[in-house]
């Protein structure tokens, strides 16, 4: 069983992810520094947002991996519970 999201919600996060790095990067730019720390900045945003989307998808290709995993345990114990018989003597 699989938990899908809504369409609400995944606009939502786009909407928030999307205000939020535009306030920043407009931020960065009105800074009253000079072209270099505004660039270092830039660089900076930019490579907090790459990290922030290479985390959530090693968070997701984990927890994906233990529903694979559980499902195969899940399967192996159905099969053995299907094939035990309580009331077989081996003799």
């Amino acid at each position: 069983m699989r938990q899908q999201n809504t369409g609400a919600f995944f606009a939502q996060a786009a909407i928030s992810f999307a205000v939020s790095a535009t306030a920043v990067a407009v931020g960065i730019f009105f800074l009253d520094v000079n072209a270099w720390v505004r660039a270092f900045l830039g660089l900076g945003l930019l490579y907090v947002i790459t990290s922030a989307f290479t985390l959530a998808k090693v968070v997701r290709d984990k927890e994906e991996a233990h529903q694979v995993v559980s499902r195969v345990d899940q399967a192996r114990l159905d099969k053995l519970l299907a094939e035990h018989d309580p009331f077989k003597v081996d003799g």
